[in-house]
């Protein structure tokens, strides 16, 4: 079977070359030349642990490539995914689906044969109904199906969660899109993983309300986490304790600065603008979005506070910049909002992340780059952790405290243990932790 993948960032990037890993030819399209070019010389747009290897590989291989060229790789195709981009629209929060729309129209005019086209974007309810209609109008002679199949990658753990994944969802009422789908993931189906199969519609919805879900879970423990410091609890003996229950689960009520990233903070702003315009308000996400935003912005102030009131004229070291570990990804990272205001608040602020200073260059100008975690603590008046990347859970706290002005840590991700950080002579804040 032949795919056509376009777009290559995150999703089609790493799910072309998850598919071409399966035994499927795969070719990515996407109209930046400079990207297509940077690919043929293994140089990834994106990090992701494992990507280059996995991409060289199948190179080789002879069943992934990469091409500008979208109207050839779609005419030898049985399946064409749609993985471009759907940001948040300015203004209202929706999902911008102009690139989805112009890809189809463009598919259109390249189909020959039966083609299934596949929605792998993060799309609202009845996107699927559109791109349809999109093309229905440019080829009425057309032979297709239009399939809702969205991912359920996590940065940093992709390739792992598309070779083995909790569940794989496809949206279709046609029986001949489904052998298709059926074909295309044989090689999951044969390990057993449970694949779902509903209408394209619901299919769409399940994308939104996993995400929103798990953003809840997330905004849920970073509020008990400002009660359990007000009681003097433990959240991470509340978290345990909620978590062992079966019907609760212990992923994702880890507390921090609350989350970021390419899908929660857009997805869940989507899904409260579906249900406003079909008049069935979420208040439940709306709280949510809100409670998160107000969260990142409060996360600056407990440094102010940790240093004694004030930042002004003040040194501050911050380790990590990224919205999670193991990724290069800023996006809606709790560290723009902590930076800026730290700035704005008189500080200098000195910042190390391992794979994000790049990315991080381009959103925050007023700070200075260091080339390890260590350069940036040299006579900082405070230490603070912003993600939780593994090489700071060992650092030397000797060293960290000599080269500090003043021992003063705030740890947004509670990576370090209390009574360690006390006893090694910290002043150690941390998240919903007496």
């Amino acid at each position: 079977m032949r795919i056509a993948m376009i777009g290559t960032g995150y999703v089609g990037l790493v799910s072309g070359t998850c598919f071409s890993e399966f035994g499927i030819n795969v070719t990515c399209v996407d109209n930046d030349t400079g990207k297509i070019e940077r690919l043929h010389r293994n140089i990834m747009p994106i990090y992701e642990p494992g990507l280059d290897q996995m991409v060289a590989d199948n190179v080789k291989a002879g069943r992934l490539t990469f091409t500008t060229d979208l109207k050839a790789a779609v005419k030898q195709a049985d399946a064409v995914f749609i993985a471009v981009g759907t940001p948040s629209r300015r203004g209202d929060g929706h999902a911008d689906l102009s690139y989805v729309y112009a890809a189809a129209e463009e598919i259109a005019d390249a189909l020959d044969g039966y083609t299934v086209i596949v929605n792998k974007s993060t799309v609202p309810v009845g996107t699927g109904d559109e791109v349809e209609a999109i093309i229905r109008k440019r080829r009425p002679d057309a032979e297709f199906d239009v399939v809702s199949n969205p991912e359920f990658l996590r940065e940093g753990s992709a390739i792992n969660d598309f070779m083995r994944p909790d569940r794989v969802v496809i949206g279709t009422e046609s029986d001949k899109a489904r052998a298709v789908m059926k074909q295309l993931y044989r090689v999951l189906y044969l390990i057993e993983t449970p694949i779902v199969f509903t209408s394209r519609r619901t299919s769409e919805l399940i994308k939104y309300a996993g995400n929103t879900f798990l953003a809840t879970k997330i905004t849920f423990i970073n509020e008990i986490a400002d009660l359990c410091e007000k009681v003097g609890a433990d959240v991470h003996d509340v978290a345990k304790g909620i978590g062992l229950d079966g019907r609760i689960g212990k992923k994702f009520l880890h507390p921090g600065p609350g989350y970021g990233g390419s899908c929660f903070p857009k997805d869940t702003l989507a899904l409260v603008k579906t249900a406003r315009d079909y008049d069935a308000p979420l208040r439940i996400i709306e709280t949510v979005v809100d409670v998160n935003d107000k969260r990142k912005k409060a996360m600056a102030e407990r440094v102010v506070a940790a240093c004694g009131g004030s930042v002004k004229g003040k040194t501050v070291a911050v380790l990590g910049l990224t919205f999670k570990p193991n990724t290069d990804d800023m996006r809606d990272s709790p560290s723009l909002d902590i930076v800026p205001a730290l700035v704005k608040a008189g500080a200098a602020v000195r910042a190390f992340d391992p794979e994000g200073t790049e990315e991080a260059k381009k959103l925050l100008t007023d700070i200075t780059y260091c080339d390890d975690a260590y350069a940036t603590m040299a006579g900082a008046d405070c230490l603070v952790l912003v993600t939780e990347w593994n090489e700071f859970r060992a650092l030397d706290l000797s060293r960290v405290k000599e080269l500090l002005k003043a021992p003063v840590v705030i740890d947004l991700r509670n990576v370090w243990d209390p009574a360690e950080m006390r006893e090694a002579g910290f002043a150690y804040t941390s998240i919903g932790r007496p």
